[in-house]
């Protein structure tokens, strides 16, 4: 572990992935900086991606995590809607242009210019970005989210990635309108928050898996309305037009002429997954006046609505919480689909100087 630098955290050296202790510098807050010590963070299979270099782009060392929550220790001059003390969190980014027409319009995520992740990016002072699995963080007031008391910090953490890229486009979509039909295609992180949301906006939900051991816990535990087996032709030809929306989040390669026979006429299938190829047969969108619509998580101000909407309800994601010790085994877990449904380290109770 290097001996300098005033912050503590676990870094991958190079594309194995492995991570171990490291301590860097984070820079002074600035004027409209809330820095933060973290509490929890989440583990998310961006890391998978990432720290293991699949796209060709890593920044190493990486220090890795972009759902980060905890207590305010700082703010700059200023920053005046969050204080000492204060619960919060950051998300997927914290950098954007700021002034063009998706930034106007709430939408950073999408930012004409740039966004800035929160790791393996290039920061305001021209360093790379660290994330959540260390001990404390500085973040532009932007893109920073209150958590509600009510609200549990570990269970905040996954829904500053998984929640809000499920919630922003059932809401941008009419999704959450009672009384409509949702289909969810895949039970993994992102699908089990879909069926929670769809339970509290009032919809009926149907899951769609190719995991029939999923089924119990999907009706019993999650308040599914209906599970249906993908490979099962018989239970796909009964419940063809029959939803109003589906969310897709598998991101295994498949074909989805058979999930859009299962939309009612104008229904909207919304692809948060992301599997290299998608094929479909035109005629099937033309002949219903279907869409096929793509989401990548959502805006600051749509995020602390959907942190107030989990907090009201008690939407909370499935979790299990681990140490830091324990990240480079979750991540291989995770590699291997065996995770119920997310892992949240506990940062405050294990990141400790070594």
């Amino acid at each position: 572990m290097a001996s300098e630098g005033n912050c503590l955290g676990w870094a991958a050296r190079d594309s194995s992935g492995t991570l171990s202790p490291y301590k860097f510098s984070r820079r002074e807050p600035g004027a409209d900086d809330v820095s933060f010590k973290i509490t929890h963070c989440g583990i998310c299979y961006a890391e998978v991606v990432w720290l293991f270099n699949k796209l060709g782009d890593a920044k190493y060392p990486m220090v890795p995590g972009h759902e980060i929550v905890g207590i305010v220790t700082a703010v700059g001059s200023n920053v005046s809607n969050f204080q000492k003390g204060e619960r919060v969190g950051v998300g997927c980014i914290v950098g954007s242009c700021r002034d063009c027409e998706f930034c106007d319009d709430g939408k950073e995520n999408y930012c004409a210019k740039r966004t800035v992740a929160t790791y393996n990016g290039v920061d305001v002072d021209g360093t790379i970005t660290k994330g959540g699995y260390s001990s404390y963080v500085v973040v532009h007031q932007r893109y920073v989210v209150k958590i509600p008391e009510k609200l549990p910090l570990h269970f905040a953490a996954p829904l500053l990635c998984a929640g809000i890229t499920v919630y922003s486009p059932m809401k941008r979509h009419g999704m959450d309108t009672p009384g409509k039909h949702l289909g969810v295609i895949g039970l993994g992180g992102l699908g089990h928050m879909a069926v929670k949301f769809g339970k509290a906006f009032g919809l009926k939900v149907s899951v769609l898996s190719t995991s029939p051991g999923k089924r119990e816990e999907a009706l019993t535990v999650l308040g599914a309305d209906n599970f249906i087996v993908t490979s099962n032709e018989a239970e796909l030809k009964a419940a063809e037009k029959s939803m109003d929306y589906i969310i897709d989040t598998a991101s295994g390669e498949h074909p989805l002429d058979n999930f859009i026979t299962l939309l009612k006429t104008s229904g909207v299938i919304v692809l948060v997954g992301v599997p290299h190829v998608c094929s479909f047969a035109p005629i099937n969108l033309i002949l219903g006046m279907k869409t096929i619509s793509g989401s990548m998580i959502g805006g600051i101000k749509e995020t602390q609505d959907m942190i107030n909407f989990c907090a009201e309800h008690e939407v909370h994601p499935l979790i299990e919480i681990v140490p830091i010790s324990y990240a480079n085994k979750a991540i291989e877990r995770l590699r291997n689909k065996d995770v119920r449904y997310r892992f949240v380290i506990d940062i405050a109770d294990s990141l400790h100087d070594v």
